[in-house]
């Protein structure tokens, strides 16, 4: 399967400022696009590309004096195998003291995810019967899912794990937040997952594309990926970073006054026969 990602997006400031951005394919991934992925910005700045503890490939640029506004776009084409999330039923989980050191700081509390809150006895009250592993996880996802109702107007950026779980409203990263949060309660290692995913096998969904947002847990000496805000496996899910919480990964962030004019993205299936020449080989 061959899916096209892309986005425009315009911001609008009023001072010079620094710019970061985390809009390029996880490096996991790079190797499926058919072409290079090349990040337009206008105006053109000098930019500096780097790793950050995580692994993502991020970006910065510096905004002079007298720019009102910065657009980043991009078109890209990637391969993808086309299946539904693998389902790890067999998956076990791990006694902590038995966990790779990477995956450590993926049970401690983070900005967004208040392992140490009243979710903590939450959690335990709730799932602390169920069967370790794969089933504890889907449990969580099936609560998250039929806790909290599904709203755009209701998005807001600064929307906790335990603020959601109380609100009971809110966008997929709130789902995923408060995914998270629980899982860790529960000694299961889960980090946040940003990236594209489309309306593919699945009937359309009225209105503009986002980027979405999912998790992942340790289970079974793997990463499995897990979705709270849809509870169902997923065809062509593309990884663009990885981190604690969704502080970790912002898709841009600017240090300094700045607003969102324009944010649109592309996620869809193609076909070798519809695309030009120059990408199809």
């Amino acid at each position: 399967m061959l899916i096209q990602i892309g986005y425009d997006i315009e911001l609008a400031m009023t001072s010079p400022m620094a710019l970061i951005y985390l809009l390029h394919v996880h490096p996991s991934r790079r190797d499926d696009l058919l072409q290079p992925e090349v990040i337009h910005v206008a105006p053109s700045f000098p930019t500096e590309e780097y790793f950050d503890s995580f692994g993502n490939l991020c970006g910065r640029i510096n905004v002079p004096e007298g720019v009102s506004s910065v657009k980043f776009s991009s078109r890209a084409v990637i391969r993808d195998s086309g299946l539904l999330d693998a389902q790890h039923y067999d998956a076990y989980q791990h006694d902590p003291r038995d966990l790779p050191a990477s995956t450590l700081q993926f049970l401690l509390p983070s900005r967004y995810c208040e392992v140490d809150s009243e979710l903590l006895n939450f959690a335990w009250a709730q799932f602390g019967s169920t069967p370790l592993g794969w089933p504890r996880v889907q449990a969580i996802c099936e609560f998250v899912h039929n806790h909290i109702r599904f709203d755009y107007q209701c998005a807001r950026a600064n929307r906790t794990a335990l603020e959601g779980f109380r609100e009971r409203v809110g966008v997929c990263r709130d789902f995923t937040h408060l995914a998270v949060t629980l899982c860790r309660c529960m000694n299961i290692p889960a980090r946040y997952v940003t990236g594209y995913l489309g309306d593919i096998g699945v009937p359309l969904v009225p209105g503009p594309m986002d980027f979405s947002a999912w998790f992942e847990v340790f289970l079974g000496d793997q990463w499995c990926t897990c979705d709270a805000r849809h509870n169902r496996a997923r065809i062509g899910r593309i990884v663009m970073a990885q981190g604690r919480d969704a502080g970790d990964v912002p898709i841009v962030m600017g240090f300094g006054q700045h607003s969102l004019l324009r944010f649109d993205v592309i996620t869809h299936e193609v076909y070798p026969d519809t695309m030009p020449m120059s990408v199809a080989t």
